[in-house]
């Protein structure tokens, strides 16, 4: 298995194998591939495999050929289908893992001294393929990007507390739901997962979701470590002065207008500047970048906005950040968003709520802005333009803007960085090896 390290001959190479959807497309994808160049970085043979190959790293490798990748995600989806009711609109917010790849054959898998587990389906890997891999007897780390390892079939549980027992009548399968549903009947699954003599060691990205975790019924006995995702910032920071009167009001997603992201709640934010800020309204320019499903859902901004699309690239992302002044986020809940840290690294003061692992990002009024939350769409409006004039005040002056860029810089490599990420997983791998 490990061979003999070229940079130190007395010491065994750790090989790992990260096994991920994508290497490119959504966060956890990104977040993935930067963890195995960190663990690269540390001298650990790590590589990635994946089902969407999208960059050119020699070290991201097809799990299988297309047709194979295929057949266990439609099979899946169908079963989803049915189950749903034939709903398309929750089609995608569920995942059973009961259909994936015999991963546990690959030769990456067989190899690997440690198999590091992130976003793994959409019929990547099946329940019955992680126990298959659990049985090889090898470290099984499985990093949470979101909730799905805490619940039956969801991926964020909302205002639902099914997870807290056994799931069962799950929202999300309208008139098909029961106490017998699939939510439940995977988690019945999940449970069974975790019994197997060999466990797993799950890694939460933010200490929201390692709360939440305890919180949860699959996994308040189990193993969870919190570890954030790593990040590395540019080599210096990024202290620009403005140039222009204009302040440029960044908003990005994977998709802007998935309901958990908070379109709606911006859009009002700039009603409510309008009406009470009319001069400053007139400074603003919002610029929205990531897929939209529905291009009329970026109707009704009240200050002038670009849309630029779907950003592809690091280099062209951290243009966006450079170019911007503020960034909002006005999402109901996340994980760890990884749009909080790129914009401070890139000296853009963060204004979001606190539904998640934001606390773990911003220091409020330091280096950034954390606003109430508020199921009322104006009052939540209302604290987001607070915290949106706040950052303008800070913006407009070149000593305090200078600041929190320091700030923000020396958070973002204090608490991300990739070396400290990287053998925190080595140091778990080592325990259990």
């Amino acid at each position: 298995m490990s061979h003999i390290s070229a940079n130190n001959p007395n010491r065994y190479q750790m090989k790992v194998v990260i096994i991920n959807k994508s290497d490119s497309t959504g966060g956890a994808a990104v977040v993935s591939r930067r963890l195995m160049e960190a663990l690269r970085s540390e001298g650990v043979d790590a590589h990635m495999l994946v089902t969407e190959k999208l960059t050119d790293s020699p070290y991201v490798e097809l799990a299988a050929s297309p047709n194979a990748i295929r057949k266990p995600f439609l099979a899946e989806r169908l079963k989803i289908f049915i189950s749903n009711g034939f709903n398309r609109k929750t089609l995608f917010k569920i995942d059973t893992a009961s259909d994936g790849m015999p991963l546990w054959n690959h030769p990456l898998v067989k190899e690997a001294d440690a198999v590091l587990l992130n976003w793994v389906n959409q019929g990547m890997l099946s329940l019955k393929g992680i126990r298959n891999i659990l049985n090889l007897g090898k470290p099984v780390i499985w990093t949470m990007h979101d909730m799905w390892c805490m619940t039956g079939i969801c991926h964020h549980a909302a205002q639902c507390e099914g997870f807290m027992e056994e799931c069962g009548e799950c929202p999300l399968l309208g008139r098909c739901k029961g106490i017998n549903d699939i939510s439940h009947k995977t988690w019945k699954k999940k449970i069974r997962l975790n019994r197997n003599k060999n466990k797993i060691t799950y890694v939460a990205v933010s200490n929201w979701l390692a709360d939440k975790a305890l919180e949860s019924s699959l996994l308040f006995k189990e193993n969870v470590i919190v570890i954030p995702n790593a990040f590395t910032p540019p080599a210096i920071p990024s202290c620009r002065k403005k140039k222009t009167d204009e302040i440029r009001i960044l908003f990005g997603a994977a998709r802007l207008d998935d309901p958990i992201k908070g379109l709606p709640v911006l859009i009002e934010m700039t009603h409510i500047i309008k009406k009470e800020n009319p001069e400053l309204a007139q400074r603003l320019r919002l610029v929205t970048f990531g897929g939209v499903k529905n291009p009329a859902s970026l109707e009704g901004i009240e200050i002038p906005h670009d849309y630029l699309g779907i950003v592809h690239g690091e280099e062209k992302i951290r243009e966006v950040y450079e170019a911007g002044d503020i960034l909002v986020s006005a999402s109901s809940y996340e994980t760890l968003p990884g749009t909080l840290v790129e914009a401070q690294a890139y000296g853009c003061i963060p204004v979001s709520f606190n539904r998640g692992g934001q606390a773990d990002i911003i220091d409020h009024l330091s280096t950034g802005y954390i606003a109430n939350y508020s199921g009322d769409i104006k009052t939540a409006a209302g604290n987001l333009a607070e915290g949106i004039r706040w950052a303008v005040a800070l913006a407009d002056d070149p000593a305090s803007l200078e600041n929190i860029q320091k700030r923000m810089y020396e958070s973002v490599a204090t608490k991300f960085s990739p070396h400290a990420v990287a053998n925190a997983y080595i140091d778990i791998i080592s325990q259990q090896t």
